[in-house]
Formats: C-alpha cells, sequence, structure tokens
C-alpha cells in the first residue's frame, strides 16, 4: 500500500474538473479502493491462475446455458 495515502487521494481529488460532482469524486475514491485492494491481494498472494479463472468461468456458463 502507499505511504501517505491521504496525499494520494488530496491529489487525485485536484486533478478532477472543478465542476467534479460528489458522485464523481466517490467514484474515482472507489476505483482507487479497488486498485489497492488488488495489489494487496496480490502481495499476500490471494490471487488464482488465469486458466483456473477460465475454468470456473467455463463451468459456470455451461450452467447457465443448460
Amino acid at each position: 500500500m502507499t505511504s501517505n495515502l491521504k496525499e494520494e487521494i488530496i491529489e487525485l481529488i485536484k486533478k478532477l474538473p472543478e465542476n467534479a460532482k460528489i458522485d464523481d469524486i466517490m467514484y474515482h475514491l472507489y476505483v482507487k479502493k479497488k486498485i489497492i485492494s488488488g495489489i494487496e491481494d496480490i502481495e499476500q498472494s490471494r490471487v488464482l491462475p488465469h486458466e483456473q479463472v477460465m475454468e470456473n468461468a467455463k463451468k459456470r456458463l455451461e450452467q447457465w446455458l443448460k
């Protein structure tokens, strides 16, 4: 994770247009949160190989199409 998340968030908001709405800010914060969570998952080895993801998706799709 970042060493100074607060500063990164402030910079993110500063880069938005002057007419940005609260929903715009919330969206960008949500995306930032998801990216940080994904990086943490990678660092903690909480990931699946691509092949396994594709196999799981194939099985689910086959079930849905029955």
